[in-house]
């Protein structure tokens, strides 16, 4: 599997994961020209939630949530604004929230194995 291949599957995983603790997906890879991207954004209970999705294979150089950096964080912030203007929605309560995961590529089969999911609320 390649980098995209991966991310596809890691990315289905988390909303599966995410439907499953009650998060009602509203949009899938939101973007927004050169401002940048938003993996999904989805509602639980009051709050709009704004949400990244990371995937390692190994945690070596740091967990997944450890990879959404300050800089990511102000991407996803300033996509969230933005989306928050176009839709007429300033007045949402909103929330950051990331989903780590964890997998393991299986070199005889063209697959991966999640080994651990793990949403964290208002990351940031």
């Amino acid at each position: 599997m390649n980098n995209r291949e991966i991310g596809r599957a890691c990315e289905s995983n988390a909303v599966s994961y995410l439907e499953k603790n009650g998060y009602m997906i509203i949009d899938k890879n939101y973007r927004m020209g050169r401002y940048g991207e938003i993996d999904v954004i989805a509602k639980d209970g009051e709050y709009l939630c704004f949400i990244e999705i990371k995937a390692r294979a190994t945690n070596y150089f740091g967990t997944p949530a450890e990879a959404v950096r300050f800089d990511k964080q102000l991407t996803i912030k300033n996509v969230a604004l933005k989306y928050l203007k176009e839709n007429h929605l300033e007045d949402s309560p909103i929330r950051f929230d990331v989903v780590e995961i964890n997998f393991d590529k299986t070199k005889k089969v063209n697959k991966i194995n999640i080994t651990g999911i793990h949403l964290i609320r208002n990351a940031f």
